[in-house]
């Protein structure tokens, strides 16, 4: 009788896979460094320069840029994209390139359709002309948010593809700090690049430090994405391992299904849109803010950035050691709204003076404020996420919030035009900068209601409840969907 071939029988082991230590994650982490330059040239110079210094109209201005804020549902299709096709022999890394490369194109692009508007309105004046020149440059920032949820999204999921419950945590902690880390250094890009500017530049001199400035930027920021990531997903991704156990292919149908499937989760939701747009609208009318009540420069105003990235930095390491351990979860949130509504208010105080340092000092403690609520919110939700399908909770929520940051935008900048019509109606001729104040109060005052608002909505949210009937709720909408 002959003995039984065993290598008919062999299976290679599978290559052990390394946990990744903490240079990873900070090398991971500066990917999202280079997502915050990019979000400062966007929302702080581009929309300081349209609004202020080209005089295109807050809502046009605000509208247009929030447009790639609204193409996030594709971050779905995306990710489904990257599970399922590679691009460069990856399916991670070559969408998170290939969208990195895009977004620097698109943004220089939409600068060079800026200046074609901003010629236009100092000829002859804002006309119907120029709309179309309006609807280019949403189209170009409807591409910008198409390769933003390219490169994020992919990126998110190699997140997920190379860390275990134990390193999890600690890499979001660390990307959500490096976001931080790269407005500051985009403020010291910008502030380089465009300190030569004097306080009242003529349209060429801006056009050349604005292109130069679009050009340094964003090749930094795609070095950055290709360094952070390169060899990464080849190393420690997991994804083959989990294949057969993922949940993160959701349609958008099936997440908004999962967000309403329980009360508590629908509550949360709610809870979640209106903080954001509460804590986002001034975006896009911050630094104009500066500008025109405050006389600061181009290179000043993006120092406003700054403060606001040390003090949400600040507010994100007292929270997570000291704030939430002490006062639990939702007290922590109802603290950092009261402490925002507050701070708006100061804000609008400080017009007064028209002091540039205490403009600084404000937006620092709001940016403390808003480092308490983006860890509060994120433990919070933690709590209000059932094991087996966090994935998609987690995805479902970032596409509100995103959605939420661009209906922020436009709706600062629409706020900010209806104050000034009112301003406008009042005075004979043209309105002086000084005196509208009134009109970026508005915007502020608006935000600080909504905060109060989101301090009653949380204070509905009941974890227990959530936890003994989610679960139930939720197998009850996913297998619906699956009927």
């Amino acid at each position: 009788m002959s003995s039984p071939d065993l290598t008919d029988s062999y299976v290679a082991p599978e290559r052990a896979i390394p946990k990744i230590g903490i240079f990873t994650m900070l090398r991971l982490g500066v990917f999202n460094m280079g997502l915050g330059i990019m979000s400062l040239l966007t929302l702080g110079v581009l929309n300081r320069v349209m609004i202020d210094e080209l005089r295109v109209p807050a809502l046009i201005a605000a509208g247009a840029i929030a447009v790639h804020q609204f193409m996030a549902p594709a971050r779905i299709w995306v990710g489904q994209m990257s599970d399922s096709k590679p691009l460069f022999g990856y399916h991670r890394s070559g969408y998170i390139w290939l969208g990195i490369v895009s977004m620097a194109i698109t943004a220089f692009i939409a600068v060079q359709i800026v200046w074609q508007i901003g010629a236009r309105v100092e000829i002859s004046g804002w006309n119907s002309g120029i709309y179309p020149w309006v609807g280019l440059l949403a189209f170009v920032f409807a591409l910008y948010g198409l390769a933003l949820s390219s490169t994020s999204t992919p990126f998110t999921a190699l997140l997920v593809d190379v860390s275990d419950d134990e390193t999890q945590s600690k890499l979001v902690g660390i990307g959500w700090g490096m976001l931080m880390v790269g407005i500051v250094s985009g403020v010291i890009i910008t502030t380089i690049v465009l300190g030569s500017l004097g306080d009242t530049p003529t349209l060429d001199e801006l056009r050349s430090s604005i292109n130069r400035l679009f050009i340094i930027a964003p090749s930094i920021v795609c070095g950055l994405a290709i360094l952070s990531t390169f060899g990464i997903e080849k190393k420690y991704s997991r994804l083959r391992q989990r294949s057969r156990q993922r949940d993160d292919q959701i349609t958008f149908g099936t997440a908004i299904k999962v967000l309403t499937a329980s009360r508590q989760t629908g509550l949360f939701f709610v809870f979640l849109l209106v903080l954001s747009l509460s804590l986002f609208m001034q975006d896009a009318v911050l630094e104009p803010y500066g500008g025109q009540i405050f006389g600061m420069a181009i290179a000043e105003t993006t120092q406003l950035n700054a403060y606001f990235g040390m003090g949400t930095l600040f507010g994100i390491v007292a929270t997570g050691f000291f704030l939430a351990p002490r006062l639990g979860k939702k007290r922590t949130i109802k603290f950092g709204c009261l402490w925002a509504a507050f701070c708006l208010i100061l804000l609008i105080v400080f017009g007064t003076t028209g002091d540039p340092r205490q403009l600084m000092l404000g937006v620092g403690l709001f940016g403390l404020a808003s480092g308490v609520l983006t860890t509060g919110s994120i433990l919070l939700m933690l709590d209000l996420t059932v094991a087996e399908v966090a994935g998609t909770f987690i995805g479902a929520w970032g596409l509100a919030q995103a959605i939420a940051r661009g209906t922020a935008t436009v709706l600062g900048g629409s706020l900010l035009s209806l104050g000034k019509g009112i301003v406008e109606s009042f005075v004979v001729g043209p309105v002086p900068d000084e005196q509208l104040l009134p009109a970026y109060g508005l915007v502020f005052a608006t935000q600080a209601v909504g905060m109060l608002v989101a301090v009653a909505i949380v204070s509905r949210v009941n974890i227990r409840e959530f936890q003994t009937t989610a679960k139930d709720a939720i197998a009850t909408a996913l297998e619906s969907d699956m009927d």
